[in-house]
C-alpha cells in the first residue's frame, strides 16, 4: 500500500501546467472536498457546507469566490465509499468561472484510518466581460485599442473537466494530495470571423495538505491543530501554514501565514451539535494593506451522523468529534 501511495504522489508531482491558481481558501482544513475529491465521505458524517470569500476588499474587480458542497459516506457490501457534489462560482477581474462536479472516492481501511482515492467529474464554464475592457485608457505601448485577441463583448464557454486525489485520515491526523483540471480544458471564445484565436486554457493546480490534532496532556479541554497546504501550478507556489486552538471541542481560534505575504486570523464555533460556523480575516503584510481592507471568508457547515444507533465503535471526521 505504501508503494501505491508513493506512485500516485509521484504522478501528481510530475504533471506540468501553466496558468493561475484556483481560488485561495483560508479555511482549507475544514473544506478538503473543495480541492480534493478523495476527501468525500471522510468519517461517518453526511456533510453540507458552504463558504464565501471576498479578497482584497475595496479594490475594484478583486476576486470573489463562493463554494458549496454536499458529501456522504456509504457502504456497498464490505467496501466503503464516499460520494458528493461541489459547486464553485468565482469572479476575478473581468473573468468569471462556474464549475459543477460529481465526486467519488473509494475508501480502504488502513491502520487506524482510511486511505481514499477519489475523482472529480464535471463541467467548467469560463466567461469574460469583454465589453468592460477599455484599452485606449491603458496608456502603454503594448496594447492597442482594437486588439483583436481580446473579445469586445461578453463571452463564455463550457468544457468537460476532471480532477484526481489521494487522502488518508485518522482520528488524529490527515494528509492528502490532489490535482485539478487534469484534462487542461480549453475554452474557445473565437467567433470564426476575425481569424484571431480568443481562448483560455485552464492549467492544473496541485494541492498537498495535512494536519495533526493533539490534545494537551494536562489540559484535556484544549486541542492544538497545526496544518499546512501547498498549492502549485509548477510556475509559482503558495504555502499556507495554520495553527488552530480548540476549547471544549466547540470554540476555535487560530493564526495562519501565507508565504505570498499575508497573516490570517481565524475564528470558529459549533453553534449546536454538528453546525459549525467559521470566519477568517486575511491581512496582507505588504503595501496592499494600505489599499484594501484585507480578505474575508465565512464558512458554514452541518454534519450529521447517519450510522445506526446500535453501532458503538464510531470513526467520525476529526473536524466533527
Amino acid at each position: 500500500m505504501k508503494r501505491y501511495i508513493a506512485i500516485l504522489l509521484g504522478l501528481l508531482a510530475v504533471l506540468t501546467a501553466s496558468a493561475q491558481f484556483d481560488p485561495q481558501i483560508g479555511q482549507y482544513m475544514y473544506m478538503p472536498t473543495a480541492f480534493n475529491p478523495a476527501a468525500v465521505g471522510e468519517g461517518d458524517l453526511m456533510k453540507v457546507a458552504g463558504a464565501h470569500r471576498m479578497q482584497f476588499v475595496d479594490i475594484t474587480n478583486a476576486p470573489m469566490s463562493t463554494w458549496f458542497s454536499f458529501c456522504s459516506p456509504f457502504v456497498i457490501g464490505k467496501t466503503s465509499h464516499g460520494a458528493g457534489v461541489r459547486f464553485l462560482n468565482d469572479r476575478y477581474g473581468l473573468f468569471t468561472t462556474q464549475s459543477l462536479y460529481a465526486q467519488y472516492a473509494y475508501r480502504q481501511k488502513l491502520g487506524k484510518g482510511y486511505l481514499s482515492i477519489g475523482v472529480d467529474l464535471g463541467f467548467v464554464n469560463v466567461g469574460f466581460k469583454g465589453d468592460s475592457v477599455n484599452l485606449a485608457k491603458m496608456g502603454d505601448d503594448y496594447h492597442e485599442a482594437n486588439d483583436e485577441a481580446i473579445p469586445t463583448g461578453s463571452k463564455s464557454g463550457m468544457k468537460f473537466d476532471m480532477g484526481v486525489g489521494l487522502y488518508y485520515s485518522t482520528p488524529t491526523w490527515w494528509v492528502g494530495a490532489s490535482y485539478s483540471h487534469l484534462l487542461r480544458p480549453e475554452i474557445d471564445w473565437s467567433d470564426g470571423t476575425s481569424g484571431v484565436e480568443q481562448k483560455v486554457t485552464l492549467a492544473g493546480t496541485m494541492y498537498v495538505s495535512g494536519g495533526y490534532r493533539f490534545r494537551l496532556k494536562n489540559y484535556r479541554e484544549w486541542v492544538l491543530t497545526p496544518s499546512a497546504m501547498v498549492m502549485s501550478d509548477f510556475a509559482s507556489w503558495d504555502v499556507n501554514i495554520t495553527l488552530m486552538c480548540d476549547y471544549k471541542d466547540r470554540y476555535r481560534w487560530g493564526l495562519g501565514y501565507r508565504i505570498d505575504g499575508s497573516v490570517n486570523i481565524l475564528l470558529g464555533v459549533d453553534i449546536i451539535s454538528g453546525l459549525q460556523l467559521g470566519y477568517s480575516c486575511e491581512l496582507p503584510t505588504n503595501k496592499l494593506l494600505l489599499e484594501s481592507y484585507g480578505s474575508h471568508e465565512i464558512y458554514l457547515a452541518y454534519g450529521f451522523d447517519i450510522l445506526k444507533p446500535k453501532r458503538t465503535n464510531k470513526y467520525k471526521s476529526i473536524r466533527y468529534l
